[in-house]
């Protein structure tokens, strides 16, 4: 099976099994039992010991994966402090003066999920915290909010050259490239990225909604921010005193500063190393977890020197931010050994071999066909960062960068846009999870209502890859996507609009 398209099977089982029985626990450690019986041959020792030690163990054990872990629980303490001390429930007092609407709380989200670009899991949690508030206030449904935290976090970091995702990029070209001046190069030709945020904007302005999602928005106009039921612990967290919105403004501009502090010190920054080299080089697990440890003891010192919160009971938000983590920590353990089950069948060599047998035929159209095989491995894996280590190499070896073809860069930024769209609509995907749980909503309600969505914003882009593949002009291409992308918007609000009038009448 090691090297074929079984080493793919047990994330398709995981992910079928997740949104058939809309539980996803259960179905990701199927997907791992299964993938465990096809590396030991069914033998029932070498499942337990694959399962476990090669894989739970092995993962919860990865110094990287310790350290996100770690940097979760931080961040989930500090989210816990800020609502204890009424921080955010003055921002969202004071956000209730100057943000007037619904299209405005949204708007409000998107930007500041463009505005926070250091890295996915940081934004993700921080715009969930602030904005959570605000568009609760103006009946913006959860599944809603999940969508644009997840849509501004992979989508904008991939664009963003200072950022955890510019230095893991950087980190998978071949040796002798300027990985960093790579990321860069393919930034204007990276569409579903650029597409997704057209995407946010015009649904947002347009006041279209579709697929599950309509049902959601519309239930959360008349009071259910939820529909499927809300997250334990999202109504827990009753302000303890008279917060001001500099309770909750001050610790995230501390955190910010901080993790990227941490991260430059990481990538060697105060022994020498240029700010540009230091953030290629950083380590996003070591920086977020020294950043936000330090911005964790200055909120403390801050809420007890401001008599904002007792420093007992800022002791007692370490176990509610804690406990506050503990599901997307276990979602996260189990996706990362679902994906070491993947590495151990073989997955990379089984795509490499389709990749590279189709490098010498149909050269103009390889971009989409990038493009779609790593949408379906970060689909099928859950990680983004690991289809760029499978795929750009790879795309960097058919179409080497000192021939001058255009194909290159197109190739290589279709396979980190690929990479974040298939990150993008995986149950499994880290990015996804932490998406949830920023906007505390439903993981699967999440996954489900973003899906139609995301979609959307992938076949728009397939068919730029194809218009890019022939024209080889990233500012043509991509005013046709754009074109196209609203053309597509206009189609869906005209197809829609009788099923949303005939919602409403039911509401009614």
């Amino acid at each position: 099976m090691y090297g074929t398209f079984w080493a793919l099977v047990p994330p398709i089982v995981a992910i079928v099994l997740a949104l058939i029985t809309k539980e996803v626990y259960s179905s990701l450690f199927i997907g791992i039992i299964v993938g465990g019986l096809f590396y030991s041959g069914f033998n029932f020792e070498g499942t337990m010991n694959h399962i476990f030690s090669d894989g739970l163990i092995a993962s919860l054990s990865d110094a990287y994966n310790v350290g996100i872990i770690i940097f979760l629980v931080f961040l989930g303490v500090i989210v816990a402090l800020m609502n204890k001390a009424g921080g955010s429930a003055a921002f969202g007092n004071w956000a209730a003066t100057h943000i007037k609407t619904r299209v405005g709380a949204q708007l409000a989200t998107v930007l500041l999920g463009c505005l926070i670009f250091i890295d996915d899991y940081f934004n993700c949690l921080t715009v969930g915290s602030v904005m959570r508030p605000v568009t609760d206030r103006h009946k913006v449904s959860r599944a809603k909010l999940a969508y644009l935290i997840d849509a501004t976090a992979a989508p904008v970091c991939i664009i963003a050259p200072i950022s955890s995702w510019a230095a893991a990029v950087s980190a998978f070209a071949p040796e002798g490239t300027n990985g960093l001046m790579l990321f860069v190069r393919a930034i204007p030709y990276n569409y579903y990225a650029l597409l997704t945020i057209v995407m946010m904007v015009g649904l947002t302005i347009a006041k279209v909604e579709y697929g599950p999602m309509a049902k959601h928005e519309e239930n959360a106009k008349n009071g259910d921010l939820f529909t499927v039921g809300s997250v334990q612990g999202a109504e827990d967290d009753k302000p303890s005193g008279n917060g001001k919105v500099v309770d909750l403004v001050l610790p995230v501009l501390v955190l910010i500063v901080a993790c990227i502090i941490g991260m430059i010190y990481s990538g060697g920054f105060f022994a020498g190393e240029t700010f540009i080299d230091a953030f290629a080089n950083s380590d996003a697990s070591v920086g977020l977890v020294l950043g936000s440890f330090c911005a964790l003891v200055l909120t403390i010192v801050f809420y007890v020197a401001r008599k904002a919160l007792p420093f007992k009971e800022c002791m007692g938000c370490i176990t509610e931010g804690f406990k506050a983590m503990v599901p997307a920590i276990c979602i996260l353990a189990l996706a990362w050994t679902l994906k070491g089950m993947t590495d151990s069948l073989g997955a990379k060599e089984f795509v490499a071999g389709i990749v590279e047998n189709t490098a010498g035929s149909l050269l103009n159209f390889l971009p989409a066909i990038v493009f779609l095989i790593a949408c379906f491995l970060a689909f099928a894996t859950g990680t983004s960062w690991g289809t760029f280590g499978i795929l750009i190499p790879i795309c960097l070896h058919a179409f080497p960068l000192e021939s001058g073809n255009p194909l290159a860069i197109i190739c290589v930024s279709a396979c980190m846009a690929g990479a974040v769209c298939g990150d993008h609509c995986s149950p499994i995907s880290d990015t996804t999870i932490m998406s949830s749980a920023g906007a505390q909503c439903d993981h699967l309600a999440h996954v489900s209502t973003q899906l139609p969505y995301a979609i959307t914003a992938a076949v728009v882009s397939f068919i730029t890859y194809i218009i890019a593949g022939f024209v080889g002009n990233a500012a043509v291409s991509l005013i046709v996507g754009i074109v196209a992308m609203a053309a597509t918007l206009f189609i869906v609000r005209y197809v829609t609009k009788p099923e949303a009038e005939a919602l409403q009448s039911d509401k009614g």
